[in-house]
């Protein structure tokens, strides 16, 4: 594994833990090179599921992609890296068993969404204005409305 700081060849796994659902194994690594320590995941290779974009276009599903956009939407948000692998390994594994080979991108979207407004509302309303591409406020304002009434139903 290369050292993502130094690109060294050389490293040493210091800790070894599974996700708790077993979708993946987490690897804390020390460079023998710069010292520093930086984190891999190790996970079966599935199925590749396309997505089909919005424009028609197919690509395959991407977790680094997908990764970026959690990311950005849980910047200076109080969640961690396992949390954000977490939602990719759930949305993979709910791809791979509801979907044959393709799915819209649509759908990708919603899942990620359903599982970021549990997580964190601020990551939700981020990641939401992208995806749903809100054009000015009221956009803002149509969502957390909906947000908050659904938060004020009674529990069944």
């Amino acid at each position: 594994m290369k050292c993502p700081f130094c690109q060294c060849d050389n490293d040493r796994v210091i800790d070894t833990r599974a996700n708790p659902d077993g979708s993946a194994t987490r690897r804390r690594r020390e460079c023998l090179g710069c010292k520093r320590r930086y984190t891999t995941y190790e996970r079966i290779e599935g199925t590749t599921v396309k997505i089909i974009k919005k424009d028609g276009t197919r690509e395959p599903f991407d977790h680094g992609k997908l990764k970026q956009g959690l990311e950005k939407a849980c910047w200076k948000r109080p969640v961690g890296d396992a949390q954000l692998e977490m939602i990719i390994a759930e949305v993979e594994d709910e791809l791979e068993t509801n979907f044959d080979s393709e799915v819209e991108s649509h759908h990708v979207g919603e899942l990620v969404m359903r599982h970021l407004r549990d997580l964190d509302q601020v990551a939700y309303v981020r990641f939401a204005s992208v995806y749903r591409r809100f054009e000015d406020v009221h956009d803002f304002i149509s969502e957390l409305r909906a947000m908050l009434d659904q938060s004020h139903r009674p529990m069944e």
